[in-house]
């Protein structure tokens, strides 16, 4: 078939083909053996469902890998940078020919069922042969072709099978019509043709509902606008979305969709980010607000400056996601992988065992020869190849619909296991949006009192995107204050910062920054304690070892944070909460939201030291979080969980992305691990049952072939059928 290839733009290393005729698990593996042969290549991973292969190693060259693809008997496409359209094919569509197989099918098959009532309507036997030569030679060339290049490669595959079942059956009837010259003579040409038939219907049925697998990825590409309204020099002009800039300024209007990702500079309006963030509700949009790509404007008028185009912006990395995800192989594919490799040859050695036993037994050739044609029809690699992918696909592409990036199928089979999971406090939790309610000075004589105590933090905390600095600086705009400049400031990891202000060596930070400078508390501690159990957080201003003064921060609980917990612990799994924060305002928040325990004035190094000491104890721990600070923990767990609404360190790090802050989202993200996995043992163990019952019932000629034939082809359809059931999920279960 005609092939189109991508290569990864994120790194070199990777490169993406599509791979063109593939039918079961063994051609998978044929593909993969063959590409791990050449030089350079570290890794090759096929996905059967998408048809593609991820290779992985030194800057490779694509002619070479094709080249290899090629020798093992398929057809792969070179990497484009330019999409080159797509030629009709020739001849026949598949369903034409699916229908003409039938209809020379049916009159073979149709005097079969009424000989089941007692009526004699058996065919001549030039007639049968004329009605199934172009079933097997022409509709069935494919299988014939496949299984030449499967030869060649010295392997097998599916096609081998059925080619050389259903030539058996036809090569026995010619057999059975010139050597028996009289019209009882039995043949055998309306099972080959049925085969022929099913087996096609069957892969053409399987090929729809595996395209429906991939609608995620579809409906995400769909949301890319082919044209963006510029607007330059006062003049705006509708350009290619190509050619758009990063600081262009874009005119969005009305019910469009958004072009990039940007700063809203002018204007208000409602905008719809449910495909990209599972957001139900219009999101507003005022001046300063993020606009984010394929979003839909909604009732105003919008001008943004471009701050992402392309392959940069979050729609892109969204896409770039759930296709790594699509691309990988899960842990327990490892096991499907063992049993194809050998599957085809045991098959045939099983009929070659079949036929002999047969013959020995009652010297009936022709009897032994159906039931080894039996045994190759009936047995399905198919259904084994696809059915992890399937399932991962589907798992992976209703999760994005929801707002849920799952990076890769390993992350979204460890999570099905999680019996721990550890948060962050500030942003994960809770709004992570504090307000500065108190500030205190030490000493209320001292110019300024606590008007100089905020200014001098301000200057301190001025440029630093901390939610704590943040609301330093709301309040001191709030009172009018100019932060003064501040040189040699330096951020102190989970402790806090230190700068130069007006000549004045400057520490604001927490009570462990305190006690490492020897600074005495005591003049405050009254107040700071009393804060610190009402859930606030306290930060302290020293000056070469004196206190000057307190500032108290109180942050919200995020309204969800409560549903997520009592899903969670209902759902079986232990809550904890890891936190830079005192105590006594970790404590508070954890009795608020019943979480099972609490670990305060958590360094970053420290978080994943209480990652890895949980996993020590036989855990299987998933740790989210939304700051850079997060990333040690993140990166301990053995799932990683970052908020799409924290930073990019946070997000790269972790295995799982929720695109809100709604940490709910947690909760469904594990539904749907536990539920794709129960398809993922559901498609193995029916994959498993049709081969192991449905092989030896053809073995001791309990099976007729073209029974056979309409079960293997069932087998892949169901496997296919069941992991699409994924997709009637919807949000807010218990996991």
């Amino acid at each position: 078939m005609t092939t189109t290839a991508m290569q990864n733009t994120q790194d070199a290393a990777e490169t993406t083909l599509e791979v063109g005729g593939m039918t079961c698990a063994s051609c998978a593996g044929r593909v993969e053996k063959a590409l791990r042969a050449v030089p350079g290549v570290q890794g090759a991973t096929v996905n059967l469902a998408t048809e593609k292969v991820l290779i992985t190693g030194a800057p490779l060259d694509p002619a070479q890998l094709i080249a290899a693809v090629e020798r093992a008997g398929y057809s792969a496409s070179a990497p484009a940078e330019v999409a080159t359209p797509v030629a009709p094919p020739r001849g026949l569509s598949e369903p034409a020919e699916i229908a003409i197989a039938a209809a020379l099918t049916i009159p073979l098959l149709a005097p079969m069922l009424l000989a089941l009532v007692g009526i004699d309507a058996m065919l001549p036997a030039w007639v049968q042969w004329l009605l199934a030569t172009p079933v097997q030679f022409w509709i069935g060339a494919r299988f014939y072709r496949s299984a030449w290049k499967a030869l060649l490669a010295r392997s097998g595959n599916m096609d081998l099978l059925v080619a050389l079942g259903t030539s058996a059956a036809y090569g026995l009837s010619l057999y059975q019509w010139f050597g028996q010259q009289h019209h009882g003579a039995h043949l055998y040409f309306e099972a080959s043709a049925v085969v022929i038939t099913l087996v096609r219907l069957g892969k053409w049925l399987e090929t729809r509902a595996k395209r429906q697998t991939t609608e995620a990825i579809r409906a995400l590409q769909s949301l890319r606008p082919e044209t963006a309204r510029v607007r330059r020099n006062g003049v705006e002009t509708d350009i290619p979305i190509t050619k758009l800039k990063v600081g262009d300024e874009v005119v969005i209007r009305p019910g469009e969709r958004i072009p990039m990702d940007g700063e809203v500079i002018d204007g208000a309006s409602h905008v719809d980010e449910s495909m990209l963030t599972g957001e139900s509700l219009p999101v507003s949009k005022t001046v300063g607000a993020r606009v984010i790509g394929g979003a839909v404007n909604g009732e105003g008028l919008l001008l943004a400056r471009a701050s992402a185009i392309g392959a940069e912006t979050v729609l892109a990395h969204i896409i770039r996601a759930v296709e790594d995800a699509q691309a990988g192989k899960a842990p327990i594919q490892r096991l499907v992988d063992k049993v194809s490799a050998v599957f085809v040859p045991a098959i045939v050695l099983i009929a070659v065992v079949t036929f002999v036993g047969w013959w020995l037994a009652n010297g009936d050739w022709s009897a032994a020869l159906l039931n080894a044609v039996a045994v190759l029809v009936i047995a399905c690699p198919c259904a084994l190849g696809l059915a992890t992918p399937t399932a991962i696909m589907a798992g992976t592409g209703v999760a994005a619909r929801y707002g849920i990036l799952i990076k890769d199928a390993e992350a979204l089979e460890l999570l099905h296991g999680v019996t721990v999971v550890a948060f962050d406090k500030t942003g994960t939790l809770t709004a992570g949006k504090p307000r500065l309610t108190a500030h205190v000075a030490v000493s209320m004589e001292a110019p300024g009192g606590a008007h100089a105590l905020l200014a001098l933090a301000a200057a301190v905390q001025q440029g630093s995107e901390h939610p704590l600095a943040r609301a330093v600086g709301d309040a001191a705009g709030a009172a009018g204050i100019t932060p003064a400049p501040a040189g040699g400031t330096r951020a102190l990891a989970g402790l806090g910062v230190s700068a130069t202000v007006g000549g004045r060596e400057l520490l604001l930070g927490n009570a462990a920054l305190m006690r490492q400078h020897g600074v005495d508390l005591a003049a405050l501690a009254a107040q700071g304690q009393a804060r610190e159990q009402a859930g606030e957080t306290v930060s302290w201003l020293a000056e070469g070892g004196r206190l000057l003064g307190m500032l108290a921060f109180g942050d919200a609980l995020k309204p969800e944070s409560r549903q997520a917990i009592e899903r969670l612990h209902a759902a079986g799994i232990r809550t904890v909460m890891l936190s830079g924060d005192n105590p006594g305002s970790a404590r508070h928040i954890a009795d608020q939201l019943g979480i099972d325990e609490v670990h305060a004035q958590m360094l970053p190094e420290g978080k994943a030291a209480i990652i890895a000491a949980l996993r020590a104890s036989g855990e299987r721990v998933a740790m989210v979080g939304d700051g850079i600070n997060d990333a040690p923990a993140l990166a301990a767990a053995d799932i990683g969980v970052a908020m799409g609404s924290g930073t990019d360190v946070a997000m790269h790090t972790a295995g799982v992305t929720l695109m809100r802050g709604d940490p709910r989202l947690l909760v469904d993200a594990i539904d749907i691990s536990r539920r794709t996995y129960g398809k993922i043992r559901q498609n193995l163990f029916w994959a498993f049952v049709f081969n192991v019952i449905g092989v030896p019932l053809a073995a001791f000629g309990l099976l007729n072939p073209m029974i056979a034939g309409a079960a293997m082809a069932f087998s892949s359809v169901s496997v296919v059928s069941n992991a699409l059931l994924l997709k009637r999920w919807v949000a807010g279960g218990t996991a």
